[in-house]
């Protein structure tokens, strides 16, 4: 079974689209059409196209065996600093979405390490994000890679379905 799963995480590869891109839109809207199903809605925090350009973001494709496989992205958000005053080295991980025929096959994985990556050399030195409780397999994701539980913030901050995690790079 690992032998499996080593095979398949050698053939994802990770790379850069415009998130306004038509496949980039195409990934999104699917994931957009699960968090619909198991919420009622998708996700209505806004985004811009524009915040996931370089180098105050990025937005990732997952590609195995030719084929598009998942997608993330990462924008830059404003904090306060108690020693610097508000700060800009915080990346929030957004529209991170795996289809459902790749999932544990280690493309999420890859995925979310690119996305630290790609963070870290644009000069980020935290990354947060925001999933729910009906999202368990994502709580047990990103627990699995090292992210911890943070107060909730942001545009989702104050709905009780809300979990937030946090991880410094």
């Amino acid at each position: 079974m690992s032998l499996v799963c080593s095979v398949i995480v050698s053939n994802i590869e990770i790379r850069p689209s415009r998130f306004g891109a038509p496949l980039a839109q195409k990934m999104v809207a699917e994931a957009q059409e699960e968090l619909t199903q198991r919420y009622g809605s998708g996700d209505e925090n806004p985004i811009e196209s524009v915040q996931f350009d370089p180098p105050e973001g990025a937005f990732l494709i997952a590609w195995a065996d030719g084929e598009p496989v998942g997608c993330g992205g990462w924008r830059t958000i404003s904090h306060f600093d108690e020693n610097s005053g508000l700060a800009e080295d915080v990346a929030e991980i957004k529209r991170m979405y795996v289809v459902p025929s790749a999932r544990n096959s280690g493309v999420a994985t890859a995925l979310l390490r690119a996305l630290e990556d790609s963070a870290r050399a644009s000069g980020m030195r935290r990354v947060v994000l925001e999933t729910g409780l009906a999202q368990p397999e994502a709580i047990a994701f990103y627990t699995k890679m090292g992210y911890e539980r943070i107060p909730n913030y942001g545009y989702y901050k104050d709905y009780p379905e809300t979990v937030s995690f946090g991880r410094d790079l």
